[in-house]
């Protein structure tokens, strides 16, 4: 069973610092999501990428690719879904403490 996920979130400026801190903020909170919810045997596979796009707007996109065995008994989806949202909730939680500090 494989699931992706996608999430774009729109960005303030940011400096090249608070970019990479963002993006990384994003990963560690899907994996740790992921990991809380099924031991790490019961990860086949799993990709977070997360990209910067400067379009008209500067955007976040954060990728989730979650691969687990057809014995696990897991709702990929919901779990993806869930972790995406965590993310959402994290950087948003952070870009509002950056903003703070301007």
């Amino acid at each position: 069973m494989e699931r992706r996920g996608v999430v774009h979130i729109g960005l303030p400026e940011l400096s090249e610092e608070q970019l990479v801190e963002i993006g990384e903020l994003a990963q560690k909170v899907i994996i740790k999501h992921v990991f809380d919810s099924l031991n790490r045997s019961d990860v086949k596979d799993i990709e977070v990428t997360t990209r910067i796009n400067r379009d008209e707007t500067l955007d976040l996109e954060i990728e989730v690719y979650l691969e687990v065995p057809v014995f696990v008994r897991v709702d990929v989806d919901s779990l993806v879904h869930e972790a995406l949202e965590k993310a959402y909730e994290a950087v948003e939680k952070k870009l509002k403490t950056l903003a703070t500090k301007d």
